[in-house]
């Protein structure tokens, strides 16, 4: 990472570090220490918040956002004493198009000043990142057709919001995506009526027990959304759009390492993708197709690779693992994009130190995530999962 935009990040993820000091899994967690400050975009000394935008979608159909806030009254709060589990989850789906339509928000305004707050980015508008532009409308109504579901599971810290880009594209190309935001995991989850709830887990000590906790508690969470999303009566208005034999999970972090226990626990899901994260140090594995893409520290011989490597070898099912070239933990995020707009390259900027622009990564993740869905879940031919594409040239493809 070049040194302005590691600047933005130095800490935030220090925790996948440490746990790889102390044994534990190494890839797929947030951090606990302090993170540095975030060098200020041009114009935010005078309080103006840079104008900031998502990729736009790659794909031919208008994309649509709504809002679910449920409960769990069968279930206890893992982290809250007293409470049963809550959560908050995005649907983006193929929407009929809407001419004039405002775009839905990135994230809430509290959301936005707790993320920049982790982030050090002191001279930052507070509300910067509740105003950058997406390509979903709010509420749109949607196409009447059956999607393949994607559960979408964000890192530890970071609101569910830091997938829109993925989750749009992959709403554009025909799929409904579930981004589930893990209360009391995120520095900040706004509710409907007004709450926002702090990040109750996100205090020491960070350790195996507590990363086998954030597992087990997502893959709960992940059967709760889908008996919600593809029961008798669907929680959602569209509801009858969503093809339940037909599911898969992507989970970025703390997210992917929660997608093995995940398919273990629910065999509805048909398919799994972890993007830099991890699944269970000792586990048994799964059968159905499973995709493992990440930096070049879990590539064979890095420091990720140890645990990679059981999980590679507890995968029976159709497999692949692959590195990308210059990317860091946040590649595989929206964030990486965002600085870099925030911070401009120049002769000396963020993207010219950096191995792999911010937009490069997000390139590279909705096309190969994008090429797993469409195998998997609608049986399409896609080589771009054969072997290495000359028009990704980041990409490693690893056969241990």
């Amino acid at each position: 990472m070049g040194r302005a935009r590691g600047r933005v990040f130095a800490g935030v993820f220090a925790l996948a570090v440490a746990m790889a000091c102390t044994g534990l899994a190494a890839t797929g967690s947030a951090a606990s220490a302090a993170p540095s400050a975030m060098p200020s975009a041009p114009g935010t000394g005078t309080g103006i918040a840079p104008a900031l935008e998502l990729p736009r979608p790659t794909g031919p159909f208008a994309v649509g956002r709504t809002a679910l806030a449920l409960r769990d009254a069968s279930r206890a709060d893992p982290w809250v004493a007293g409470q049963r589990r809550e959560l908050m989850v995005s649907l983006w789906y193929p929407a009929v198009p809407a001419r004039g339509a405002r775009p839905a928000p990135y994230m809430t305004e509290r959301e936005s000043a707790a993320l920049l707050e982790l982030l050090g980015a002191d001279d930052v508008p507070k509300d910067t990142l509740a105003r950058v532009r997406t390509y979903s409308v709010a509420d749109a109504r949607p196409l009447g057709r059956r999607s393949p579901l994607v559960l979408l599971s964000p890192g530890f810290k970071l609101p569910r919001a830091t997938l829109s880009s993925l989750a749009e594209d992959l709403a554009s190309r025909g799929y409904v995506v579930a981004g589930v935001g893990h209360n009391h995991e995120a520095v900040a989850t706004t509710f409907p009526d007004g709450r926002t709830t702090p990040c109750a887990a996100c205090t020491p000590p960070y350790d195996q027990a507590k990363l086998t906790r954030i597992g087990e508690g997502r893959a709960a969470d992940m059967r709760f959304v889908l008996d919600r999303l593809t029961g008798p009566r669907p929680v959602w208005g569209g509801g009858r759009a969503v093809d339940g034999r037909r599911v898969a999970m992507v989970g970025h972090s703390a997210g992917g390492y929660s997608t093995v226990p995940a398919m273990r626990g629910d065999r509805r899901i048909d398919a799994g993708l972890t993007l830099d994260g991890l699944a269970e140090v000792s586990t048994p594995g799964v059968d159905r197709p499973f995709l493992m893409m990440g930096t070049p520290e879990n590539a064979p011989g890095g420091a990720g690779e140890p645990y990679w490597g059981r999980t590679w070898s507890a995968l029976s099912g159709w497999k692949r693992w692959l590195t990308v070239d210059g990317a860091q933990h946040e590649s595989f995020t929206d964030l990486l994009a965002l600085v870099d707009q925030a911070a401009p390259g120049t002769a000396d900027g963020p993207v010219a130190e950096a191995g792999l622009s911010g937009a490069r990564g997000l390139e590279i993740t909705r096309a190969y995530v994008g090429a797993f869905l469409d195998r998997q879940l609608r049986d399409r031919p896609r080589p771009l999962l054969d072997g290495p594409s000359v028009h990704h040239s980041e990409v490693r493809f690893w056969a241990p």
